[in-house]
């Protein structure tokens, strides 16, 4: 079940908790952030550069808008940045002791943002779905941990992590609706946690396994295909990216360990890995 694909440091860096890539294919860079640094990074593979930005609170996600800028998923709510580098809220909703997480852009160019508690309340998060004009409407609620969000290459599926419930969900979504919630995966236990996923080009469904020292693809029917073991203990996210959208791009973390890994924190690649899909930019 164990790949032979050789995992490599795309950039060396002691990120936090870095999460989040998001392939940006009108720059040809990867997104991505450390969220308790509030640190949001653009690394470009061909350069080898890697341009960080401070966000105004800790940052879950940073995901590209079609008319240029960023959206974010901040503490309090969802801000976008424009071209000028001005910052404004599109949706803010603070609450105490909770942050934003991961998110991601659905095919009708919403933003599905997640939240979760710092201290992992069970059920004080909740995942929404962010339109163009900043309406806000709960999707799912009493979460604990909103990770990882991904749509089918028809649209008619989406798949989503609670991470502590070790498993991935598969709900129906059509029109920017999604309902009909029911187990599509579960990780064993000592397996590690599902984390940030992605989903590729034939419909399976890349997972980064937080505690697990891996990354996961599982095909559409479910069946686990392959396993990818990482010089890393807590990968966070997995996301494909460069020109032709072949390789792997993995994030990971340093926080809470006692004696983290040389590459805890790296930004990891995977080269041709498998074939991603085009992600769609925020449509506000």
């Amino acid at each position: 079940m164990n790949s032979e694909y050789e995992v490599r440091e795309a950039l060396s860096i002691d990120a936090e908790l870095g999460e989040g890539p998001t392939w940006d294919v009108g720059s040809q860079r990867l997104l991505w952030v450390d969220i308790l640094s509030a640190h949001v990074h653009r690394f470009d593979p061909e350069s080898g550069v890697n341009v960080t930005s401070k966000a105004p609170q800790p940052v879950g996600a940073a995901k590209p808008r079609a008319g240029g800028g960023l959206v974010l998923n901040l503490q309090d709510g969802v801000g976008l940045i424009d071209v000028d580098g001005h910052f404004r809220w599109l949706h803010h909703d603070p609450v105490p002791g909770r942050r934003g997480n991961d998110a991601a852009v659905a095919p009708d160019g919403a933003l599905w943002v997640g939240t979760m508690r710092y201290d992992e309340t069970p059920g004080g998060g909740n995942l929404t779905r962010i339109a163009p004009d900043g309406t806000a409407t709960v999707v799912l609620d009493r979460v604990t941990v909103s990770n990882g969000t991904g749509w089918s290459p028809a649209g008619d599926r989406m798949y989503y992590a609670d991470t502590v419930t070790r498993r991935i969900d598969v709900l129906t979504y059509a029109e920017g609706r999604a309902w009909d919630r029911r187990r599509w995966v579960e990780i064993e236990a000592g397996a590690g946690w599902p984390d940030g996923l992605t989903v590729d080009a034939e419909g399976a469904v890349w997972v980064a396994l937080w505690d697990g020292a891996a990354v996961r693809r599982y095909a559409p029917d479910g069946r686990l295909d392959r396993t990818i073991p990482l010089p890393v203990r807590r990968p966070t996210a997995c996301a494909f990216g460069g020109p032709a959208l072949s390789d792997l791009y993995i994030t990971s973390a340093r926080t809470g360990l006692n004696d983290p890994e040389p590459l805890a924190g790296s930004l990891l690649v995977v080269s041709a890995a498998g074939q991603g899909l085009p992600q769609p930019s925020f449509a506000g």
